[in-house]
């Protein structure tokens, strides 16, 4: 009878410690997910930041001479004349003419907003270490218990045999 019970605590524990490596698996492939979007969310920070400091430097009054982008790194000089309003990309491939100060407010609200995501994002990363941690320790505390079950065991059935 007690073998029975504590086989089936010992099957019992396995299960748990499979239910909870799984966990730890899903969880293992969100916080690698979290951390993709993270990564995404400081380039677009500082595209943005980037973005805020040339269009404030931008003068109304006088040209700018500038490095303009044309891809993988390549650059030519180009003459900005001076301007009041920009064309702005709000969203869904849609493109609106702002002024040049409605245009700076809005990358200053897009930055706060990629601030307040990425703070969200760090406490999804603890939580989730957190909860690995815990996993971690349970996996650990219950193959303790089923090893020092199994000694225990071993050590008193008396069918047990050193001979294999």
């Amino acid at each position: 009878m007690t073998m029975d019970g504590g086989n089936r605590r010992g099957i019992d524990m396995e299960q748990t410690v499979n239910d909870l490596v799984q966990e730890s698996k899903l969880l293992e492939a969100y916080y690698n997910d979290v951390v993709a979007k993270e990564s995404v969310l400081h380039r677009l920070y500082e595209e943005s930041h980037n973005s805020f400091e040339a269009l404030r430097s931008l003068s109304p009054e006088s040209e700018t001479i500038s490095l303009v982008p044309l891809g993988i790194g390549v650059y030519v000089k180009s003459l900005i004349y001076p301007l009041e309003k920009v064309l702005v990309n709000i969203g869904a491939g849609v493109v609106v003419e702002k002024r040049k100060d409605d245009a700076v407010n809005f990358i200053e609200q897009r930055i706060k907003e990629f601030e307040l995501a990425t703070k969200q994002l760090s406490t999804q990363k603890q939580q989730i270490s957190h909860r690995m941690m815990e996993i971690q320790n349970t996996v650990n505390s219950y193959v303790g218990q089923m090893r020092n079950h199994d000694e225990t065991a071993h050590s008193h059935s008396p069918s047990h045999s050193h001979s294999h």
